[in-house]
């Protein structure tokens, strides 16, 4: 999934709020490179309390595996920023809810120290509870390498990369709330074509 520049993060949210509504549902975030943006993007909406449960802002490896029981074998190999952490994550933090019908969870590198070859990636995870089952999608997120002119010309790189890392942080809470938006509403395909 590639960032998408045609609405806003608030238009996003909005969108996420209507189909939270729609559909019943009350979600809670697991967090890891966006330091609680997320939640903080969504609670800005009047009235999102019956709709959001909260965030778990989870940074440290041993917090992930205390707070969201995420698998401490996982988090060495393949490592913290993979497929099987962020779903880890969105599980963990789902079962920590038990008024929460569905959690979506993000870990990246945003840089400016990311290794070479994960710079700007990050995985993102949504998992539904449905009657006793949890089903869990993700999506692997490619963020934005782009560094807007007005930095390029900064005194420091420094300001630079840290510049990036933070519109890499926006770009992934735009991306996480879209992602929350296309699985809430395939499942409620899922759900009719059952019927």
């Amino acid at each position: 999934m590639s960032p998408q520049t045609a609405d806003t993060t608030e238009d996003s949210a909005a969108v996420l709020h209507r189909e939270l509504r729609r559909g019943g549902h009350c979600i809670v975030f697991a967090e890891s490179c966006t330091a609680g943006l997320i939640a903080a993007t969504l609670g800005r909406i009047p009235g999102i309390s019956e709709w959001l449960a909260g965030s778990a802002v989870v940074y440290q490896l041993s917090t992930k595996a205390c707070w969201l029981n995420v698998d401490e074998a996982a988090l060495k190999d393949p490592g913290p920023v993979s497929q099987v952490v962020s779903e880890q994550m969105a599980i963990g933090v789902l079962k920590k809810t038990p008024h929460a019908t569905i959690a979506a969870s993000v870990t990246g590198h945003l840089g400016p120290e990311a290794p070479e070859e994960l710079d700007g990636v990050a995985w993102t995870s949504v998992a539904l509870r449905r009657d006793k089952s949890i089903s869990v999608m993700s999506c692997r997120l490619q963020l934005d390498e782009q560094v807007p002119a007005e930095v390029v010309h900064s005194d420091s790189v420094t300001d630079a990369g840290l510049e990036r890392r933070h519109r890499r942080q926006r770009q992934a809470v735009r991306c996480v709330l879209e992602f929350c938006v296309a699985c809430l509403r395939e499942q409620g395909e899922t759900a009719e074509s059952a019927e």
